[in-house]
């Protein structure tokens, strides 16, 4: 069937999109954005930023989630946050310019999302480009965390907050936003979950780590808060190393945890453990949907988690995603971190055991947030 007319119109009106992707993180999100906007035949431009430039962090990813190659690949690679969102910024200025996109896409709290939205901010009245935020209004209050300054500073300077929990809004509008400015569409990274979970099961990941069908805890680890420093980094690997003694501990290493752990001469806390290289993300969520318990420090971890109702335990003394905890799949330790607190924390999650979610999973966690989010932009085209 064609498209009526008024689709035909608003697409070409909405013609291009620029959706940017920098870091891990963003591609499981932006993979179902890119999906959906091809779906509705609206023209968009693909720009990936090189925040995460290795192989097995960003080309594994854009294989197995079916992403196409980026338009453009701005390659700015690692660095100090300053130097890395200056140079991001420097690169995506002329992209900007020679392009003059009707909305920038931008997703998450990496140091992309905010270097992007502070160029397109700047350029707003010259080429006509709005922002729009893919995971607007998350907050942990946590001002020593990057993400959390990336995060409210992107938000305050986008045109339409595209928010992924009921909690969200509330924070935005104590912050002052508008709000016709803010539309919930949903978790969009569930959306990715929820295609591939049946491909990743049939994976057998547990199998191809090594650890057949016994029960496992599985570990994610990477923030600067926890492994930039030997004094909350060994405490962290002890408690692993405890729990290793009842079950394995499947740790894939992040190459900044792994240069941390060699730098600080902690390897030998690496041997109770089944540390691997960095996984992709079917081996990753296959992982995740057999384990008895996974221990993190990610935000993407504890959302997914709460969808499969596999009991999760924070490394964080906050977290932006406080629905997790309110369903009941997710619980922080005890801060400061300490080794017993770790232990006592997944001992307990162990206990309790796994949580089907089923009807109270989340509000917008549904595999379509999407299409909401194509349909947001439609519906926004004209937004001051």
């Amino acid at each position: 069937m064609e498209p009526k007319e008024e689709s035909i119109n608003a697409m070409e009106a909405l013609s291009p999109v620029l959706v940017v992707a920098g870091a891990r993180p963003n591609f499981m999100k932006v993979a179902p954005i890119i999906h959906a906007l091809d779906s509705a035949r609206i023209r968009r431009i693909l720009v990936h930023t090189g925040q995460h430039y290795d192989a097995q962090m960003s080309d594994t990813f854009f294989a197995e989630l079916g992403i196409p190659a980026p338009d453009r690949h701005l390659g700015v690679g690692s660095g100090s946050h300053a130097a890395q969102t200056a140079r991001i910024m420097e690169a995506i200025e002329p992209v900007l310019l020679e392009t003059r996109p009707r909305w920038i896409l931008v997703v998450g709290d990496v140091n992309s999302t905010l270097a992007c939205a502070l160029v397109a901010a700047k350029l707003r009245h010259s080429i006509g480009c709005r922002i729009a935020h893919v995971e607007a209004g998350l907050r942990s209050n946590d001002w020593s965390m990057p993400e959390e300054v990336n995060r409210v500073l992107t938000d305050r300077l986008s045109d339409l907050l595209l928010t992924p929990s009921p909690d969200a809004e509330p924070n935005l509008l104590r912050e002052g936003i508008e709000a016709e400015r803010i539309v919930f569409v949903g978790n969009v990274m569930i959306d990715t979950l929820l295609r591939m979970l049946p491909g990743a099961r049939a994976h057998d990941a547990p199998r191809r780590v090594g650890i057949g069908g016994s029960p496992f805890a599985i570990a994610t680890l990477h923030r600067p808060s926890n492994v930039d420093s030997p004094t909350t980094l060994r405490p962290i690997l002890m408690a692993l190393g405890a729990l290793a003694v009842s079950m394995p501990v499947v740790l894939p290493l992040h190459p900044r945890t792994r240069q941390r752990v060699e730098e600080f001469g902690l390897g030998s806390l690496l041997a109770p453990l089944k540390a691997t290289p960095p996984l992709g993300y079917t081996d990753m969520l296959g992982l995740q949907s057999a384990a008895s318990v996974v221990i993190t420090d990610s935000g993407g971890v504890q959302e997914e988690t709460t969808v499969l109702g596999i009991p999760c335990v924070t490394l964080r003394e906050t977290t932006e995603r406080p629905i997790t905890i309110s369903v009941g799949t997710n619980r922080l330790a005890p801060w400061p971190l300490t080794e017993d607190g770790i232990v006592a924390t997944v001992r307990a999650a162990l206990e309790q055991g796994p949580v089907p979610v089923g009807a109270r999973a989340p509000a917008g966690w549904d595999g379509r947030a999407s299409q909401r989010i194509v349909e947001a932009l439609r519906n926004h085209t004209n937004v001051a």
